[in-house]
């Protein structure tokens, strides 16, 4: 709300009505060590004042250069797609169950799920999960409630793909009874290669996963791997960065027609890149997609597009397959909300770049990765890891420890990357980076600087 509208009057009542003297006493339970007055909160101040001390808090953050990925991702974010996501219609908006008083919202998400569905190459969206990774999860757990031709409830699952993603499907999934099995990445390469999933043919599988570009960035086969989990009757679930489809095969398109489809069986990932902010790691948002066969499997709940008894078209919820609506024991998950606002934000920013403007984010985002890579590279001591293709993140190799280059990279300003050497201790010193349309010459020739004098061989890193 803009203001209280209690007046002292009413305050007053309030506390003779409850039976207490004064509003602390409705805290008399939090030890008073504890009370907001001993933890040197400062007294009220003024908006102007409010307004000095935080632009003052956020100078001393600094603007430093991000060249961090690994699943989150600095982009332009236009300026009317926050502007119109936070007015109050959506802002404050509840979940649109009362369809003849929330269209608008009822609209909006049926155009997501359409743009979506436009992205991935499926035919049907959920109307969103929490991120990326309870949304791989989530696909785990449909798959094996789809795959009739499964029974082991077991899932492939490459290393190459996001390791904190592995963490979460492991947490959620593999405490339902669902075993993962690892499949391991070509070192040369930096991708799945069909020979490691190929041990597996004619077992009884429930489903591989495939994340397209994968965690390091690389591009896989996801032709070749797809038409061997269909081969073998396993579902594929792909785990897709969304702005990478404006220049990438879609999902959906995924290989060759056996079995009487083609394309992957299940899409999920991470709907931040589009136009969601960094935001300290938060709210994100993750997006999912399947065939028509398998709708009734899928969590969440779905808007369609209807007509009343006049023949007018509207807006409803036609399917929500979750506890909070039908039996707990036919329920195809527990998640109880969603990431709406996300989403409405997602689906602005969509609308405002279209096909043709996610398509040049896309490709200035390869670009800016080719141009950093080739400059980085040029920087004695580094390498690239991996020779597939890539879209927009990339592994590099150095001749030293990372974490204290990245600890002198970042005072000089630059968030120089991910160190992978806790997570894949067999690349050795490996380095993830990325870079987006956000970054100019001038950012990628600034880090280049900060880099070849820390890996000066006179210099310490740390």
């Amino acid at each position: 709300m803009a203001f209280i509208p209690h007046t002292p009057d009413d305050i007053a009542r309030m506390l003779e009505l409850i039976g207490v003297q004064s509003i602390d006493d409705l805290f008399d339970e939090i030890p008073r060590e504890l009370r907001a007055g001993v933890l040197g909160v400062p007294p009220a101040m003024g908006e102007m004042e409010v307004g000095r001390l935080l632009t003052e808090r956020a100078a001393s953050d600094g603007r430093p250069l991000n060249f961090i990925g690994a699943g989150a991702y600095e982009h332009h974010i236009p300026a009317p797609v926050w502007a119109i996501t936070t007015r109050g219609e959506f802002y404050s908006a509840y979940t649109p169950y009362q369809a003849e008083a929330s269209q608008g919202t009822l609209q909006l998400i049926y155009e997501y799920q359409s743009m979506i569905c436009a992205l991935t190459g499926m035919e049907v969206s959920n109307a969103s999960l929490y991120d990326g990774a309870s949304a791989l999860a989530e696909a785990c757990l449909m798959a094996v409630r789809a795959n009739r031709a499964a029974n082991s409830r077991r899932i492939l699952l490459p290393r190459a793909a996001n390791p904190t993603y592995a963490q979460v499907a492991q947490s959620i999934a593999g405490n339902q009874g669902i075993v993962f099995e690892t499949v391991d990445f070509d070192r040369s390469a930096g991708r799945t290669l069909l020979e490691s999933v190929q041990p597996y043919s004619g077992q009884d599988v429930t489903a591989l996963v495939v994340q397209q570009p994968n965690f390091f960035g690389c591009l896989e086969e996801v032709d070749e791997l797809t038409d061997w989990a269909h081969q073998n009757k396993i579902l594929l679930i792909a785990v897709v960065n969304p702005t990478s489809l404006a220049l990438l095969k879609a999902p959906g398109q995924w290989g060759a027609r056996i079995g009487g489809h083609q394309g992957a069986d299940i899409v999920c990932g991470e709907g931040q890149p589009l136009g969601v902010p960094l935001a300290a790691g938060g709210p994100y948002f993750g997006f999912m997609a399947t065939r028509m066969q398998y709708v009734r499997q899928m969590p969440g709940r779905i808007v369609g597009r209807t007509v009343d008894a006049e023949g007018r078209p509207g807006f409803s919820l036609t399917l929500q397959a979750r506890e909070q609506h039908i039996r707990r024991s036919k329920a195809t998950s527990n998640i109880c909300t969603n990431q709406g606002l996300m989403v409405t934000a997602a689906t602005i920013y969509m609308s405002l770049l279209g096909p043709a403007g996610l398509e040049r984010v896309a490709a200035a985002s390869l670009q800016r990765t080719a141009d950093l890579v080739a400059a980085l590279s040029r920087v004695a001591g580094v390498k690239p890891a991996f020779s597939a293709p890539r879209f927009h993140e990339a592994v590099l190799l150095l001749d030293r420890p990372v974490a204290p280059v990245l600890t002198a990279l970042a005072r000089r300003g630059i968030f120089g990357g991910l160190d992978l050497t806790d997570r894949y201790p067999e690349l050795g010193a490996a380095l993830l980076v990325c870079a987006t349309e956000t970054k100019l010459d001038v950012d990628i020739d600034s880090y280049v600087g900060a880099l070849t004098d820390i890996m000066h061989p006179s210099r310490v890193a740390a």
